[in-house]
């Protein structure tokens, strides 16, 4: 007795599928705006941001405008900065991860000194 294997061809299958229901899975999209809507919202509000770069060296200010590549950050009372995202290494609002806002910190500091 031989036995023979049928096996519908894949286009068999995919004839019998309505055109709608092949379906391709899509990539995920390269931008996810995410960057964009944080950065426009505290342009927006205007919030004092700390940014520590690599080197260690911390700055902080409001964020101007932004593009691909850097961020413009405005400072009171020194001139303010065009900084390029690589070198960036974290930002946060001020305030957050106990730090105090900058006027809060030169009042805490003026009063110990006196």
């Amino acid at each position: 007795m031989n036995r023979k294997l049928i096996r519908p061809s894949l286009t068999d299958i995919k004839d019998q599928l309505p055109r709608g229901q092949v379906k391709k899975r899509l990539s995920p999209p390269e931008q996810t705006n995410a960057e964009t809507f944080y950065y426009l919202k505290q342009m927006q509000s205007r919030t004092p941001m700390v940014i520590a770069l690599d080197g260690g060296e911390v700055v902080r200010g409001i964020i101007e405008w932004y593009d691909r590549d850097c961020v413009k950050v405005n400072r009171t009372k020194e001139p303010n900065l065009l900084i390029m995202k690589r070198s960036i290494r974290y930002m946060f609002k001020e305030g957050e991860n106990g730090t105090a806002p900058s006027s809060e910190k030169s009042e805490e500091y003026a009063y110990q000194e006196n």
